[in-house]
């Protein structure tokens, strides 16, 4: 009787593929990090991060991005600008914690 009523019950799944939020996951975790370090920090960490991805991906021929500023060049110049702010703000911070 039992395997009578489960086969004439409704199937609840959802049909097709499953939505799975890893952007939600990603964000929290980093603004887990930089609520732990200091937020130039981890601003200079994603944006190395970003300058070796757009490096490799624009020596393998990449010239336009999904990024607002399109250009990969722009996107280049932009993570750096970031990454050498976060640097030095990063050891301004480190010297007067030291000094």
């Amino acid at each position: 009787m039992s395997r009578h009523l489960r086969s004439n019950s409704p199937d609840l799944r959802p049909r097709g593929p499953v939505h799975d939020p890893l952007r939600l996951c990603i964000f929290t975790t980093i603004a887990l990090l930089a609520w732990l370090l200091t937020p130039a920090a981890v601003v200079t960490f994603f944006a190395g991060m970003g300058l070796w991805a757009y490096t490799k991906a624009y020596r393998g021929g990449l010239k336009s991005s999904k990024c607002i500023l399109k250009d990969t060049r722009l996107v280049l110049a932009y993570l750096g600008l970031a990454f050498v702010a976060g640097a030095g703000f990063t050891v301004k911070s480190l010297l007067e914690i030291v000094g």
